[in-house]
């Protein structure tokens, strides 16, 4: 009896370990083979063979047939994926969305290392386009909820896995994605948050993102009758322009704060070791406007992007030929607008800042809307505190802001609440989106499959 009790012992032991062994060995192979598709915007773009992959995974792994499909949108598509709840969820039957993007940024072979899209396990790294930014978190996250079927969990409401094929690019997929899904408890982006290392490898916090700036670009054009360079006169575009960037540069928005950031200055002074910088984050978390606290943060090109709007020249262009008056200047101008400002109240105060009205302030289509920053919820914070803390008890969970744009922007413009909660923790030195020989450490994908069942079964229950 006691051989079959020690057996029974270890049986019980070894089946969880089992089972946790291979989501990882799938979440790997996912993985591998995602960065194997290029997609990349344009003719040859693979997201939609790659939607495709993800769906055969799904199939396979326990979803209905019915509750998987791929839906083509131009050279792009997305996915979307149901895992079926009771209803009979705590807090009424709202589903829950998962949002995270298939595509990638651009990668050009020649320039790398190693093929951008032939996955390459080497000294614990697995490199390629796409390895972080974000089939890490497709693969982790898929993997995560195919072994929740295998362990039959049955959720309280509707998972919906909403995968989009162009965030790097025009959003459509994401646009579409929203139109028809607004309709939740909540929303949690694979793409979003996430855990900061210092070089030593010791975790440094992990990041909610509960709010983004606005992304817009607005283009300064003047057009004139030019003429030859010989005979000089008034006005010259290329000085009027000159003129206008200046007072743009000149002009500061407001301090603003919010919620999020309110919440993120105060955690972010506590582990602060200059004490006239995290006196400044205090004094501005209580007063945007002291003026004082928010120079020193604005001086800081780590925080200024935090404490409000920014604006700032990126490109200008003018003249046509070295001897003839310019016939005509542009520049642009990209803002990261703060959450809750109106794109067109900051089209307005530029054009109020050039102050010459035969220079046209004109937007540019970005593909960017404006979101509301997402209300801070108590029992959303407690739950991925737990899972975050399950494996580093000391690090700080922090509500944080990103200055960038994620799909996350379409939901919140629709009223879901929205947060990023991205498990991979990073050293700075190893981030590499978007940039040459992009790479996640595999040491990574163990924990992330952890924390995804540990945050979706505790929300879905």
């Amino acid at each position: 009896m006691r051989h079959l009790a020690a057996f029974l012992a270890g049986a019980l032991v070894a089946g969880p370990a089992m089972a946790q062994t291979q989501a990882e060995t799938q979440a790997l192979d996912l993985l591998k083979r995602g960065v194997a598709f290029r997609t990349v915007a344009g003719a040859a773009n693979q997201t939609f063979d790659y939607a495709t992959y993800l769906k055969s995974q799904l199939v396979a792994g326990g979803f209905a047939e019915g509750d998987v499909r791929v839906e083509k949108l131009g050279d792009t598509a997305y996915l979307v994926a149901r895992y079926r709840g009771t209803g009979k969820a705590k807090n009424g039957a709202k589903p829950i969305y998962i949002s995270g993007h298939m595509d990638v940024v651009e990668a050009k072979p020649a320039d790398w290392e190693r093929d951008p899209f032939t996955p390459v396990v080497e000294n614990g790294y697995l490199f390629g386009r796409g390895a972080s930014d974000n089939k890490f978190d497709v693969s982790t996250f898929i993997a995560s909820m195919i072994q929740l079927k295998r362990e039959g969990f049955k959720p309280g409401r509707d998972i919906v896995m909403l995968l989009s094929g162009d965030e790097e690019t025009a959003m459509k997929t994401t646009a579409a994605l929203a139109a028809e899904f607004h309709d939740a408890e909540l929303l949690l982006n694979i793409d979003g948050g996430g855990g900061d290392m210092d070089e030593g490898g010791k975790p440094v916090m992990f990041g909610v993102q509960g709010a983004e700036k606005t992304y817009a670009d607005f283009e300064l054009a003047i057009t004139n009758p030019g003429g030859h360079s010989s005979a000089p006169r008034k006005p010259n575009a290329i000085y009027q322009l000159a003129a206008a960037l200046a007072k743009i540069e000149a002009y500061e928005f407001p301090g603003q704060v919010n919620e999020i950031t309110k919440a993120s200055w105060a955690a972010t002074a506590a582990r602060t070791a200059d004490a006239k910088l995290a006196d400044a984050m205090r004094r501005f978390a209580a007063n945007p406007e002291d003026a004082e606290a928010r120079a020193i943060l604005r001086a800081d090109p780590g925080f200024v992007g935090q404490t409000g709007t920014t604006c700032v020249a990126t490109l200008a262009n003018a003249g046509h030929a070295t001897n003839a008056l310019p016939q005509r200047a542009t520049a642009n101008i990209n803002c990261r607008i703060f959450p809750g400002t109106p794109i067109a109240e900051v089209q307005a105060k530029l054009t109020e800042l050039v102050a010459d009205p035969t220079i046209k302030v004109t937007k540019v289509e970005s593909g960017s809307v404006p979101s509301d920053a997402s209300p801070l919820r108590p029992e959303l914070m407690k739950v991925i505190t737990k899972a975050v803390r399950a494996r580093f008890p000391d690090v700080p969970v922090v509500p944080v802001m990103s200055a960038g744009a994620t799909d996350s922007m379409w939901f919140r413009g629709k009223g879901v609440a929205s947060y990023g909660v991205s498990p991979l923790f990073m050293k700075s030195s190893d981030s590499f989106a978007h940039g040459l020989n992009e790479r996640i450490p595999v040491s990574e994908i163990a924990p992330a499959i952890t924390f995804y069942k540990r945050v979706v079964t505790a929300l879905a229950k």
